[in-house]
């Protein structure tokens, strides 16, 4: 609703509703009492009166006069229900909105109950004057249309409304109990569009019985267009029932399949009163509710990384620990970082290092990998844990390969060492039950830490034979084993592999030695 429909006097629908409201229950009305009015003039029974035309033509009469009288009083008064006034809209004018635009089809039927009572009894007194039987008749018939004629007035209003609905329950599931709710409302239109037009087929009969002054022919008559009548008044309330009730049930239908395609970026309008209103508001917050889980996992990912996010939401119960496993690991750190960070300005280094890491994980992420950690200017990449692969050593030599080749074509004015090392390791949870973090250690990430710091001196690769031996003969012939060198911190020689296009940095020739 915009503001100045919520001001004290003003009104809670938009004048386009209005117009639209206000034909279609016209209209409505305008047709209910053309029926009626045909129905008691040539149908029902007139009571042998003495001279039918005259009491028909002073029906007409009477019939005419009473639309134009009542139609601008029911326009008026239809128009005032939707009008903030009193003291809920000085105190609470959304709320008051509310409950003019959620009972506004309620309203709108009990003014139409009142211009119809109205003519039941304008026209059983007019016709009482010339017979009992034609007055009563008369009566019967307006009362019996009128009612069918209000329980389309309703479903045409409560149709027409949901659009302001959906925007009065934004943000408040319906909780109404005075409105018809899911169950009650199927009955109660089929009371109204087919028990009473029937109960009028019926009443026909007795009323023909109980005077016996009716003949075969016009019996016949009056069940013909009685049950005509009957027929499509029923007709137009039951669909109108079944629409309201199926219309927000294939909104919601339609909202899940979306969903099911992976689109969270959906929700259905609530305009309904009764538990189907709720289902919708409930779907809204169970798709409210998916947005933020897949937010958190998002973001979790890009804090653990995704396969990480995978595996833990996949597990019951996150515990301490670790398991033994067969990884790869791949280590890359930059060459003279520190200088760069004291000539360049912090945003500039900054926005460097995330043009680098955005390549290493990259390629990482190609080749099957996840990033397990950032150090400052350096990053440790971990193949075959926590989701298991075929060839992790294979794999981690490959994006060494491919790293360094896009490192050099895409940053060429950075150097960094690729350090790649393979065999088992503990992979789990360290930490604390409050803050654990799932990492992997054992002496592949080690040696892959010297490997790098080898590499560095040479700006390029540096792989252990260990590595090379465990991958997959595809992706060894692409390296070459050269002398075993003792790294820093290690008692025991490691084998040093590095590409055969790139022999010449280290490897064979023995330039990787201390």
């Amino acid at each position: 609703m915009a503001d100045r429909q919520l001001r004290p006097g003003g009104f809670v629908l938009g004048l386009p509703i209005r117009l639209l409201l206000s034909v279609a229950v016209v209209l409505a009305n305008f047709g209910g009492a053309a029926v009626v009015f045909v129905l008691a003039a040539w149908v029902v029974p007139d009571g042998r009166v003495a001279d039918p035309g005259q009491v028909r033509l002073v029906n007409i009469a009477v019939f005419a006069g009473y639309l134009v009288v009542v139609t601008p009083l029911g326009l008026a008064v239809g128009r005032a229900l939707f009008r903030l006034r009193g003291r809920g809209a000085r105190v609470d004018p959304e709320r008051r909105a509310r409950r003019l635009v959620l009972y506004g089809p309620l309203r709108l039927v009990v003014v139409l109950g009142f211009l119809w009572a109205g003519a039941v009894v304008l026209f059983g007194l007019l016709n009482l004057q010339f017979s009992p039987r034609l007055a009563f008749s008369v009566a019967a018939t307006i009362t019996i249309g009128g009612v069918a004629t209000c329980s389309l007035s309703y479903l045409l209003g409560e149709r027409i409304l949901r659009g302001p609905a959906s925007v009065v329950l934004a943000g408040v599931p319906p909780s109404s109990r005075a409105l018809p709710g899911v169950l009650l409302r199927p009955v109660l239109f089929w009371a109204l569009g087919t028990a009473v037009p029937v109960s009028g087929l019926l009443l026909a009969g007795t009323t023909a019985l109980v005077f016996r002054d009716v003949t075969v022919d016009r019996l016949a008559v009056m069940i013909l267009g009685i049950g005509a009548a009957a027929l499509f008044a029923g007709l137009l309330t039951t669909i109108g029932s079944a629409r309201s009730t199926a219309d927000p049930v294939i909104a919601v239908r339609r909202a899940m399949q979306q969903v099911e395609k992976g689109d969270l970026d959906v929700s259905v309008p609530v305009y309904d009163h009764t538990e189907l209103g709720r289902l919708q508001a409930g779907f809204n917050t169970m798709v409210e509710g998916l947005r933020e889980r897949e937010r958190i996992r998002d973001l979790f990912g890009r804090h653990v990384g995704r396969e990480v996010a995978r595996a833990a939401a996949a597990s019951d119960d996150v515990e301490l620990g670790g398991e033994v496993r067969r990884v790869a690991v791949l280590f890359v750190d930059l060459v003279g970082s520190t200088s760069m960070a004291t000539e360049r300005p912090p945003a500039e280094v900054v926005e460097v290092l995330n043009e680098f890491f955005a390549v290493v994980v990259g390629v990482v992420e190609e080749h099957g990998g996840w990033i397990n950690k950032f150090e400052g200017d350096a990053a440790l990449a971990v193949f075959g844990a926590p989701v298991a692969i075929d060839d992790p050593a294979g794999c981690a030599l490959a994006a060494a390969r491919v790293l360094c080749d896009r490192l050099g074509d895409e940053m060429p004015e950075l150097s960094a060492g690729i350090g790649v090392s393979a065999g088992d390791a503990v992979a789990g949870n360290v930490g604390d039950p409050r803050r654990y973090e799932y990492t992997v250690i054992g002496d592949p990430v080690n040696e892959a830490a010297r490997l790098t710091d080898l590499a560095k001196s040479r700006g390029g690769i540096a792989a252990s034979g260990t590595a090379v031996a465990l991958a997959n003969p595809e992706e060894a012939q692409h390296w070459q084993v050269g002398d075993a060198v003792v790294l820093r911190g290690r008692g025991v020689p490691t084998d040093i592999a590095v590409p055969r296009s790139r022999s010449s940095v280290g490897g064979a020739s023995g330039a990787f030695d201390h």
